[in-house]
């Protein structure tokens, strides 16, 4: 990407109705553009990051064995009304729409129905099974408060992966190993410090759920800890008949924020009971499918990771995620020929800031956008054959022979 030939421009300031960090470091820095509260659009830059994501996700996924699909985010309300979920007395964060010949649809905020009224058509006998699918597809959901960034939003795109099994002791294998392939993600995407799988309520089905909690201070919600960090509770569940279950007590947790950056549930027959997801067992008797969905929004991961690693100067992305490794800046009439050089060939890993503009406003640039390395080349730098590397993250800087520049 050349500069010079984008639409993006960069913002000294954030717009006034923008007050999360994530969301105004974001705006600033050209990488979304806010439709309306909780509705953002992914330039250039911020689609590179989002696929970024989705590459390291997709990648632990196939690993296990998933398999990708993509669904219709329209829904026909026929499968969520034998659940009861296409009530808005029971989900309160449906977006429906009427057709114009008549009936109602609605805008998808999970995909546990539908994904059960497409597999039912390949499933009949236990040699169909286990298996398990996965998306990247956007949601929605009518929040009553989305004033987060992009951490909370109307629209999002999440991940949510489906598993399908004959018995409860596969289902617990194949949860073990999505809980192994979570940890992963969150460690390529640099939050493998700061993110803790914590106990949460499973609700009516299962005493608990898990949730993956990034420590963030303006998280919505309330994580209470140990001291190595090996048993984390929601507030939900860090009540004293639980504490007595895991023989602790309460003086034995620190209490914090966290982010929510995505959940594993064992779902069990929830979902396929009511919608009737069957198989035929060795002895040709009738067995209901054992299910577990696995989430992670995508999204809200990107925006988790902008308020953790950023300072007053901008964003500081991880390499595994940032949408180019390398800012590009030529200085002098030698420098500016020498980077148009370097610059061929490695289109994918530069963004190139081949601007008419000063050094100083480019260097502000490289630093809001959060690229990791900052490479200048100038008529003195070339004096050593050499250009000037700055580190994003650490702000050190060091002379690097242009022969071991991308080495």
């Amino acid at each position: 990407m050349r500069l010079s030939q984008t639409f993006i421009k960069t913002l000294r300031e954030a717009p006034k109705d923008e007050t999360a960090k994530n969301g105004a470091l974001l705006t600033r820095a050209g990488y979304i553009h806010k439709e309306m509260a909780g509705v953002y659009d992914y330039l250039p830059l911020g689609l590179r990051v989002l696929n970024n994501i989705e590459n390291i996700i997709r990648d632990e996924l196939n690993k296990l064995g998933c398999e990708e699909v993509l669904m219709s985010a329209l829904q026909n309300p026929e499968p969520w009304e034998k659940t009861g979920r296409f009530s808005d007395q029971e989900v309160d964060i449906w977006f429906k729409t009427e057709l114009s010949a008549g009936g109602e649809l609605g805008l998808a905020p999970t995909h546990e129905e539908p994904i059960i009224e497409m597999v039912k058509k390949y499933v009949s006998s236990y040699k169909d099974l286990p298996f398990a699918v996965y998306q990247f597809q956007n949601k929605f959901r009518n929040e009553l408060r989305a004033k987060s960034g992009i951490l909370r939003g109307r629209e999002f795109l999440m991940k949510d992966l489906y598993s399908f099994h004959t018995t409860e002791a596969d289902l617990d294998r194949f949860y073990a190993e999505v809980e192994g392939a979570y940890e992963r993600i969150y460690e390529r995407v640099g939050l493998g410090d700061c993110t803790y799988e914590t106990f949460a309520s499973g609700g009516i089905f299962s005493k608990f759920s898990h949730e993956y909690q990034t420590e963030l201070p303006v998280g919505e919600d309330t994580i209470y800890y140990n001291e190595n960090h090996s048993l984390v509770l929601n507030k939900e569940v860090f009540e004293d008949d639980i504490l007595a279950e895991f023989k602790v007590k309460k003086e034995d947790f620190k209490e914090t924020n966290g982010a929510e950056v995505g959940n594993i549930f064992k779902l069990m027959f929830k979902y396929s009971e009511p919608l009737e997801l069957k198989y035929a067992d060795e002895d040709n008797s009738t067995k209901t499918v054992y299910m577990g969905c696995y989430g992670i929004g995508v999204s809200r991961l990107m925006g988790v990771i902008a308020e953790k690693y950023s300072d007053d100067k901008g964003l500081i992305w991880p390499e595994s995620v940032a949408p180019f490794k390398y800012y590009l800046v030529g200085i002098g009439e030698k420098g500016l020929a020498k980077v148009e050089e370097l610059y061929q060939g490695r289109e994918n890993e530069i963004l190139f800031d081949d601007r008419d503009a000063r050094p100083g406003e480019k260097f502000a640039d490289s630093e809001l956008m959060g690229i990791p390395y900052r490479i200048v080349v100038s008529d003195k730098t070339l004096t050593s054959d050499s250009a000037e590397v700055t580190n994003r993250l650490t702000g050190e800087t060091a002379l690097v022979k242009l022969a071991e520049l991308f080495k």
